[in-house]
């Protein structure tokens, strides 16, 4: 469709430099379709006349119709050519456009995590693991990474309830099938804590207070554990992998991942049009 429209844009384009720059063509053009109006309008003025009942009359003038036609096209055979080329475009590309169509191939592996986050949202309700020790969150590699992870709320009791069962369930899917252990880094944020990350910095956030989906329990930023250490770090080739399998089965699981921002934030997730 872009393609098609790119053409009728550049077709429409020489038609109208055409006219710009040729006043003798425009004044043809102009003269045409006005005396083609005056014709319509005296061909059926008189078939109104004559009623209904003047059948060869009217087939009369038809075929009177289409031999000006004819002539008009052999005396203006350029702007015959565009008004063809304009109608018939349409439909030819309609049909080429559809003989190409097709439904996407399956990717099995995204099926089946699908399937697998849909069971265990209707299933059992999941319990929050037990936090890592609090050394886990302070340690040099994650200071350098999230220097102000230390003040971070890891209870998952002050989270919305659907979107920790959404976030539990990604996180027993990135375990199950992945084989990635997965963290909180933080999950509800105060109006404070909020502002004092805005004044950090853009690199941190650009949300103020009560503009983040963390201020109302559904968001959450995690991370991997990786022989009890955590990894943050998306220079870490194994995170940035997890990373990505993370927002694939984030967003089957009904979430909004941070990934896919202009300003990304792979480890974020949040749900979206729950505000409370």
């Amino acid at each position: 469709m872009l393609l098609f429209s790119m053409l009728l844009l550049f077709i429409a384009t020489c038609v109208g430099g055409w006219l710009v720059l040729f006043p003798d063509g425009r004044d043809a053009v102009a003269d045409t379709l006005a005396r083609l109006v005056r014709q319509a309008g005296r061909r059926w003025q008189a078939l109104q006349r004559r009623g209904n009942g003047h059948a060869v009359g009217a087939l009369a003038v038809a075929r009177t119709g289409a031999g000006r036609l004819g002539a008009l096209m052999h005396q203006h055979p350029l702007l015959a050519g565009v008004v063809l080329l304009l109608v018939l475009l349409p439909p030819l590309a309609a049909l080429l456009l559809a003989s190409r169509q097709g439904l996407p191939e399956l990717d099995e592996r995204q099926r089946a995590v699908n399937e697998q986050v849909a069971s265990l949202l209707r299933g059992e309700r999941l319990v929050a693991p037990p936090a890592p020790p609090p050394a886990v969150f302070t340690t040099a590699e994650v200071t350098l990474v999230r220097p102000q992870l230390a003040g971070a709320n890891r209870n998952w009791d002050l989270l919305d309830q659907d979107f920790a069962q959404r976030l539990l369930t990604v996180f027993r899917v990135m375990r199950e099938q992945h084989g990635y252990e997965m963290v909180l880094l933080e999950g509800y944020r105060s109006p404070e804590r909020q502002n004092e990350l805005a004044d950090a910095g853009g690199h941190v956030t650009n949300a103020r207070a009560f503009q983040s989906y963390h201020q109302f329990g559904l968001a959450g930023d995690c991370a991997f554990l990786r022989d009890g250490k955590l990894v943050i770090s998306e220079r870490d080739a194994w995170a940035m992998r997890g990373y990505q399998l993370y927002g694939e089965v984030a967003e089957a699981a009904g979430l909004t991942w941070g990934g896919r921002w202009k300003m990304m934030d792979f480890g974020h997730t949040e749900l979206r049009g729950r505000r409370r």
